[in-house]
C-alpha cells in the first residue's frame, strides 16, 4: 500500500525518529508495528524517518538500511529486567534528536525516558504507550518517578484501545493527553499468499478443528491454560507456532496430560508460513493471562484471515481487538474449563464459525486498515 499520495500541508521537510528497543529483524509485535510505522510514514511526501534501537547482545554500536530506512543500533552491554544497558544509546537520542521534528518513543523502554530527561530536546514528544510494566515490581519502584517525567513531557500519549488507557495504573492522571489509534493492518499482505495445508498436513486425525496459537513461550500467554483446556477439548487438534523460555515445559505438560498426539510444536514459522497457517487453521486462540498482553496483533492477523478468535478478558486492549459474540469469544484469564468450552461451542458449530470469522474480517479491514492509521498517526506526528 502506497502512501504517497498523502501530502504533508507545508512544504517543510518532517524529520520524525522512532525510538524502540529493538527493530527489525527482531521478532515481536511492537518491533513489527515500528518498522511499519517507519516505511510507511517515510512514503508520505515529505517526510523522512530515523530509526534508533540497542543492540540485543554486547557489541557496538553500527548503522545500516533496511528497506530504504536509516537504522542505527546503539552498542550494548547486554539485557536486564528485559531492558538493554547501554551508555551509546543516551548519547546517540542527543545527536539524532536535534535533526528530529518530532520524537516517537516507544514505551515501556526506560533507557528512553532517561536518554529524553538528559537529551535537553525541546522539540515534539509522542509516546505510543504500548503497556504497562507488570512483572517487574523492584525495577518499578526506581522507574516510576523517571517514567512519570516522561509522561509530564509528552505532548501526546497515544495508546491502541480504550482499554490500553482504562486498565493501565498510570494514565489516569494524563489521560487529557490520550489519542486512541489502533494498529493498522493490510489485508493484502495475507490474502495474497498462496493457500497451503500447513496445518492439515500434520493433523494426526482426519476430521480434526484445527486450533492455532501463535506468539512467544513465555508466562503471560497462557500456553499452559491453553494445554490444559485440550484435556476437555473432543475432536480438535492444536497447532502452537513459537519459541520460548516455556517450550521444554509445554511439551513435558503435553505428555503428562497423554494429549502429545493432538498437540503440535511448530517453532517458528517463517513469515510466508505463518500467514498459510492462520488461513488453513478453524480457530485462533489467544489465551494470554496477564496484562503484560496489551493488544495482541496477532488477534488482528488472524481476523484479517477470516477466523474466528477466542481471547481472554484482560485489563488491556486484548479485548477490544475482537469482540465477545460478535467475532469471537471472550473467557476470563487462567480458567481452562471456560476456555475448553468456548472451544468446543466453535468446533461443533461450522456455521457460528463462518459468521464469526466473516465478522473479524470485516472489522479488521474497517476498524483497523493500515491506510488510515497511518494517515492518523501522521497527523499527530506533524500537527503544530
Amino acid at each position: 500500500m502506497n502512501f504517497s499520495n498523502f501530502t504533508d500541508k507545508s512544504n517543510k521537510k518532517i524529520r520524525i525518529l522512532e525510538v524502540n528497543k529493538a527493530y527489525y529483524p527482531h521478532v515481536g509485535g511492537i518491533e513489527s508495528l515500528v518498522r511499519q510505522y517507519s516505511e510507511k510514514l517515510s512514503e508520505i511526501e515529505n517526510t523522512e524517518t530515523d530509526v534508533l534501537v540497542c543492540r540485543e547482545n554486547f557489541g557496538k554500536t553500527y548503522s545500516e538500511r533496511i528497506n530504504g530506512i536509516h537504522v542505527t543500533r546503539a552498542g550494548s552491554m547486554g539485557t536486564y529486567f528485559s531492558c538493554p544497558v547501554s551508555l551509546s544509546f543516551i548519547k546517540l537520542f542527543k545527536q539524532m534528536s536535534k535533526n528530529a521534528d518530532a520524537v516517537h518513543i516507544h514505551v515501556p523502554f526506560p533507557l528512553a525516558d532517561i536518554a529524553l530527561i538528559l537529551s535537553g530536546y525541546k522539540g515534539k514528544v509522542i509516546v505510543s504507550w504500548h503497556s504497562d510494566i507488570v512483572r517487574q515490581k523492584k525495577l518499578m519502584f526506581f522507574y516510576k518517578p523517571v517514567m512519570k517525567k516522561l509522561l509530564e513531557r509528552a505532548d501526546c500519549i497515544i495508546t491502541a484501545t480504550e482499554g490500553h488507557i482504562s486498565g493501565s495504573d498510570y494514565l489516569h492522571e494524563y489521560r487529557n493527553k490520550c489519542i486512541v489509534i489502533p494498529y493498522g493492518i493490510n489485508p493484502e499482505n495475507y490474502l495474497s499468499v498462496k493457500p497451503a495445508p500447513v496445518l492439515t498436513e500434520k493433523c494426526t486425525y482426519k476430521n480434526s478443528i484445527k486450533v492455532f496459537f501463535t506468539g512467544r513461550l513465555v508466562y503471560y500467554k497462557g500456553v499452559d491454560v491453553l494445554i490444559k483446556a485440550f484435556t476437555k477439548v473432543k475432536n480438535c487438534e492444536l497447532f502452537i507456532s513459537g519459541t520460548g523460555k516455556l517450550e521444554n515445559e509445554l511439551k513435558e505438560m503435553t505428555k503428562k496430560y497423554h494429549i502429545e498426539d493432538i498437540v503440535h510444536f511448530l517453532g517458528f514459522l517463517p513469515d510466508e508460513q505463518l500467514k498459510q497457517a492462520y488461513r488453513d487453521c478453524d480457530i485462533f486462540v489467544l489465551p494470554s493471562v496477564l496484562k503484560s498482553e496489551a493488544f495482541g496483533i496477532v488477534q488482528l492477523e488472524a481476523m484479517v484471515c477470516g477466523k474466528p478468535v477466542i481471547n481472554t478478558r484482560l485489563d488491556s486492549g486484548v479485548p477490544y481487538v475482537s469482540i465477545h459474540g460478535k467475532t469471537g469469544f471472550t473467557v476470563a484469564p487462567s480458567n481452562p474449563a471456560q476456555l475448553a468450552k468456548a472451544i468446543n461451542v466453535l468446533a461443533r458449530n461450522k456455521k457460528l464459525r463462518e459468521k464469526f470469522g466473516e465478522n473479524a474480517a470485516l472489522r479488521a479491514k474497517k476498524v483497523f486498515n493500515e491506510k488510515n492509521v497511518i494517515e492518523k498517526l501522521h497527523e499527530v506526528l506533524t500537527e503544530d
